[in-house]
């Protein structure tokens, strides 16, 4: 017999997020909750806490959890080939989506899911009702559930268009108050002591609070929404800039569900508040290096402008500069740092722009993304194969054929023929960025920085997985390991130091590093290394040499590279080009970078 799961009502703090999860219990409408926070923050305890409760709401209640892993036919189900082949019957096989119908669908590490089961997992959450309409099938089935995802941001963020997809988000840290993480030892502790008697000691809590979400479900189509409130919605979602009408709505629902739960039967101002608080700090995020989160005393005095106010004024047609360039860029400037006659602080980037496409050339096996071509499941079909190792989903016509061909009126297991796909990959990008003195000049480096960070949203938008390395000195320094989270490695590239000598062969050994690392854990993820530099190599003994040697091991590992000659200079040295032919990469100088500049400039063939 497995051991009860750690009680809702024993979880110490985290009362945000434990407020969010009950008001998604009392209305799935509202879409989800997505808890973001570092490893250890009791996201997954919460949740499974969560189920079980719920377990005592509704009959059958069940929580579903959503592995990484999974493909598009086991999240939403798919033709069911056994019925097909044995009994000639067109049958369907439902998947997860269907299994959650009732209870919690849990998502751990949603971030590190494909985009495509994402929007596929909201969809069914914002309707409550799956459609599918492939391999000849047509069906459709209820899908209610309440949708939770959890993720740490250091692993990589979500999407902004599938972020604002979650109904409310909050984000969980670990108390700083001794006395609050001795409660959380002291009660985990206990629970792992004796799971039993320690559920058994919170039991008539949490059938309390069971009861209390059943009547507030049972409330919630009563409450009472005031036009009043409904424009203070409204207008409170027009202040913070949100894009869309999602935001209006969520916070609608959110409040309603508020009041049904303090047992109120009209909308009011508090619950407006938490709904702002749940409802709205992820969904003012425009571009990935935005910081997340809502400003409190800009909470309190949207409210209070918005509490009296009359009918909205006409918009203006001509709207003021608010600040903010043409392609999203958000002007994030970097700390003043103490500087010495070796080490001087990174200048503010300038403006980023958008740059052209550096693709890896050949066609991979890797993770669906935009950069370069490859095999997988995201791709349009150009054949079929009768290696179901390597197609990708189930070809319907090519099957039949190939049982016409062998005299079968029925399809036989022989006769299976699977789709091949050619779509576009996500490649693992490695920034290898020049931060010596030879770079040092302040102009220069913010030109380096503000090309860096153009490449880096770049990489985001294409599904990337992103590291940056940075030398100067006596040494190369990882300054972002492999991750997903643009917002990250934007903070670390507009706070690096600058100046001193060039260790130019350190900082290509340190990516042929993390190639090798990295191949370890994602065989299929092709390596793309491009180095911004004016190829100077000073420091240590044979500098030269010694990264001719390095660009030789670099190339040994297979890594795909792109030289970015950032020399700027009257008098060129060409040094970018000598190491771009050690690399054997295209080069291009620094403002080539820019998309408008010369279209396919660093295209390879294979």
């Amino acid at each position: 017999m497995s051991a009860p799961a750690y009680p809702f009502s024993a979880i110490v703090g985290h009362d945000r997020l434990r407020l969010a999860l009950v008001l998604c219990a009392v209305r799935p409408e509202i879409g989800g909750v997505l808890i973001r926070g570092e490893k250890g923050t009791a996201k997954s305890t919460a949740v499974r806490a969560l189920a079980a409760v719920l377990a005592d709401v509704d009959t059958g209640s069940r929580l579903v959890e959503l592995p990484i892993g999974a493909t598009e036919d086991r999240v939403v189900g798919s033709l069911d080939l056994q019925k097909v082949l044995r009994d000639g019957e067109h049958a369907f096989s439902p998947g997860l989506l269907a299994r959650a119908h009732g209870g919690v669908l849990y998502v751990d590490e949603v971030n590190l899911l494909h985009d495509h089961l994402v929007d596929i997992m909201l969809d069914a959450a914002a309707m409550g009702r799956v459609h599918i309409e492939r391999d000849g099938v047509s069906h459709s089935h209820e899908a209610r559930f309440v949708l939770i995802g959890t993720m740490n941001p250091e692993e990589g963020e979500l999407r902004p268009q599938l972020l604002d997809r979650f109904g409310l988000t909050v984000d969980v840290h670990a108390s700083r108050e001794v006395s609050v993480r001795t409660e959380v030892i002291r009660a985990r502790l206990a629970y792992e002591a004796d799971p039993v008697k320690f559920a058994a000691r919170y039991a008539e809590q949490d059938r309390d609070l069971a009861a209390r979400i059943a009547a507030a479900r049972a409330r919630v189509a009563e409450v009472t929404l005031p036009d009043a409130e409904l424009h203070r919605i409204a207008a409170l979602c027009a202040a913070f800039d949100v894009d869309g009408m999602r935001a209006d709505l969520v916070v609608a629902r959110t409040a309603v569900a508020h009041a049904a739960w303090r047992g109120a039967e009209t909308v009011a101002e508090e619950d407006i508040r938490v709904a702002a608080e749940l409802a709205l700090p992820h969904r003012r995020r425009r571009d990935p290096f935005d910081d997340p989160g809502i400003d409190p005393a800009q909470l309190d005095e949207a409210l209070a402008a918005t509490a009296d106010s009359g009918p909205e004024p006409e918009p203006d047609p001509d709207p003021p500069d608010g600040g903010q360039s043409a392609d999203g860029d958000s002007g994030h400037a970097a700390p003043q740092q103490n500087s010495s006659s070796t080490t001087r602080p990174s200048a503010p980037p300038a403006e980023t722009f958008r740059t052209q496409a550096l693709i890896v050339p050949g066609v991979g096996e890797g993770t669906p993304g935009r950069r370069s071509r490859a095999r997988n499941r995201s791709g349009a079909v150009i054949t079929a194969t009768d290696d179901v190792e390597t197609g990708h989903g189930l070809h319907l016509f090519a099957t039949l054929l190939a049982a016409a061909g062998n005299g079968r009126l029925r399809p036989h297991p022989d006769d299976i023929r699977t789709a091949v796909r050619v779509g576009r990959e996500g490649n693992l990008v490695i920034f290898v960025v020049d931060a010596s003195g030879s770079m040092a000049a302040r102009d220069r480096m913010s030109a380096v920085t503000g090309a860096a960070l153009s490449l880096l949203r770049d990489a985001y938008q294409r599904r990337d997985k992103v590291a940056v390395v940075t030398f100067r000195g006596d040494d190369a320094r990882v300054l972002l390991p492999p991750t997903t989270s643009a917002h990250i490695a934007s903070r670390r590239l507009t706070r690096f130091d600058t100046g001193g000598t060039t260790p130019l062969a350190r900082g290509l050994l340190a990516a042929r590093d993390i190639v090798v690392r990295e191949r370890v854990r994602d065989r299929t993820r092709r390596p793309l290394v491009v180095v911004l530099t004016d190829g100077r190599a000073t420091g240590g003994p044979d500098p030269l040499g010694r990264s001719r040697c390095a660009a030789q091991l670099l190339v040994a590992e297979g890594a795909a590279a792109v030289v970015v000659d950032c020399e700027t200079s009257y008098v060129r040295l060409g040094l970018a080009g000598e190491l771009a032919v050690q690399l054997q990469a295209p080069v291009m100088r620094l403002e080539q970078l820019r998309a408008d500049y010369l279209a396919q400039a660093v295209r390879r063939v294979a």
